[in-house]
């Protein structure tokens, strides 16, 4: 199926046949990403009385109870809730348009004053070529599917620099998508840098922008233009498992 749309005044084109899909698929046991110290994934078979609810093991269908983190078991969407007394603020209420224009930009970090490896805007404005893009999906290097199963609790792993988060709150990027735990450090006493500068805390103006996180963009995948469909579960919370989804555009003349 091809779609044609018009952003910003331009035209594309896409192949909803041929999507991408850059989230991470969530299993049962230790082999997924994990951070901030969550439990593991657990599905547990559903047993009541002469009832499983497991064909394998003889019951009629598969019923199962999945437990899980979304901020700590792999890749999830969270919108301005995250940082916000108001518990009314979830994604399922905030996330008013799952499809954006979307730029992918594969960025190498540097090492910082403190030590610690960040993403920073000067690389960023270096490597973007795609100024129309309402959503950005960032690529850290190297990329390696390691970052499929990756244990980040306790590693002090890679963040954004928050004036990238303020540089893309600044040019209207109402959604921000990366291979990382989080867009800030690990542990920083709270200040929760880049979140906030990319919501502009307090600013009612940018509630329905989301940040999705532990993403991971193949290698065959190239920077450029994509549609983006970002799908997550209809929770009524902070954050939800997501699957974004990309599709190849080409501009055209109509």
């Amino acid at each position: 199926m091809i779609i044609s749309f018009t952003f910003n005044n331009k035209h594309y084109r896409a192949d909803l046949q041929d999507g991408i899909d850059i989230s991470i698929p969530l299993k049962s046991g230790e082999e997924n990403p994990n951070c901030y110290y969550a439990d593991t994934p657990h599905f547990e078979v559903i047993r009541a009385g002469n009832f499983v609810g497991s064909v394998k093991e003889g019951g009629v269908v598969n019923h199962r109870k999945i437990t899980f983190t979304p901020h700590g078991n792999g890749t999830h969407t969270e919108c301005y809730g995250h940082i916000d007394a108001d518990e009314t603020a979830t994604i399922n209420k905030r996330l008013k348009n799952s499809h954006a224009l979307a730029a992918v930009v594969s960025l190498t970090p540097v090492v910082s004053a403190n030590g610690d490896s960040i993403l920073t805007l000067d690389t960023y404005k270096e490597k973007m070529r795609y100024e129309d893009a309402s959503a950005i999906v960032i690529r850290s290097l190297p990329n390696d599917t390691s970052k499929l199963t990756r244990q980040y609790s306790g590693t002090n792993p890679l963040y954004i620099d928050a004036a990238l988060a303020a540089y893309l709150a600044e040019k209207g990027v109402e959604h921000l998508l990366l291979d990382l735990p989080s867009v800030d450090k690990e542990v920083d006493e709270g200040k929760l840098a880049a979140h906030r500068a990319f919501w502009k805390a307090g600013n009612e103006s940018r509630k329905h922008c989301t940040i999705t996180e532990m993403v991971y963009v193949p290698n065959h995948v190239q920077d450029g233009l994509y549609l983006l469909n970002l799908q997550i579960a209809p929770f009524e919370n902070d954050a939800s498992p997501s699957k974004p989804v990309l599709y190849k555009v080409t501009e055209f003349l109509p």
